[in-house]
């Protein structure tokens, strides 16, 4: 096996573990909605996750390890990632917020102030910033 070939066996991975961490979030309350499903379905085709991984990460998705983000800018920056993924997907429309709100609490964002992140959040991967924009943003929203 080369090294390529190993990296690239770690990115699909890690991209499995990405997706069974969403499954889990939006199978929190037991079902998930059409809009949930076709999100699912179109992060699915986003990560590359072939038909046959996508079933057998709907069946059993805690079979994937879950690396949750330890440090604070760390979950900024998947909060960013998933901000823009679902920002992106417009057929959510209002439901953007919710899905975000579910994707924030399950980073370990507090409840208690976690409707603040999600519209600070959305407004501003709405202005497009970058990443570095984002953090420095997120990290001084309350000055």
């Amino acid at each position: 096996m080369s090294i390529s070939d190993l990296f690239d066996n770690e990115f699909k991975q890690r991209m499995k573990g990405r997706f069974a961490a969403v499954v889990r979030v939006l199978f929190a309350d037991g079902k998930f909605d059409p809009d949930e499903k076709k999100f699912m379905d179109k992060l699915a085709v986003k990560l590359e996750i072939s038909n046959e991984e996508y079933d057998e990460i709907l069946q059993n998705p805690l079979k994937y390890q879950l690396n949750p983000p330890y440090l604070y800018v760390e979950r900024l920056e998947s909060l960013y990632n998933i901000a823009r993924v679902v920002h992106h997907d417009h057929h959510l429309g209002d439901k953007q917020e919710t899905l975000l709100r579910k994707f924030a609490i399950a980073l370990g964002f507090s409840t208690s102030n976690v409707d603040y992140i999600v519209n600070k959040a959305l407004t501003l991967v709405d202005k497009k910033v970058d990443l570095d924009t984002f953090t420095y943003e997120m990290e001084h929203m309350n000055r």
